[in-house]
């Protein structure tokens, strides 16, 4: 899972992908769950609950680079089936690709997880 990410940025470019993930996924989350509940059919709530879903897991930092390009493609879908103004989603599917090539930063679960380890071996 280390390949997957380039490093966990700390410091203010830590601050700055901490920034950017709680704005996309705060916005992902918030248009999910609003339109969601003026959907129409099942059909049409799907993808919006699978974007607020994957919002979720870019707000914490989990599985950063997996849910971006699982969002950006849901908001792509979400831009060319419903009908009315597009470039809310396709903003929101062009953050979070950036999210995904990026990585999820320091201050996230991918960064506990899967980040360096430091081993202490006066404890052995």
């Amino acid at each position: 899972m280390q390949r997957l990410f380039s490093s966990f940025a700390d410091g203010w470019p830590g601050a700055g992908l901490l920034l950017l993930r709680l704005l996309a996924g705060s916005g992902l989350l918030y248009g999910g769950i609003v339109s969601a509940r003026f959907a129409l059919d099942t059909a049409q709530m799907v993808p919006l609950i699978l974007a607020a879903a994957f919002g979720a897991m870019l707000v914490v930092g989990l599985f950063t680079p997996f849910a971006g390009i699982i969002v950006a493609a849901v908001e792509i879908w979400i831009a060319f089936s419903h009908p009315g103004y597009r470039w809310p989603q396709i903003g929101l599917a062009g953050l979070t690709l950036s999210l995904a090539m990026i990585g999820p930063g320091a201050w996230s679960i991918d960064a506990r997880l899967f980040g360096r380890k430091q081993i202490d071996l006066s404890e052995l």
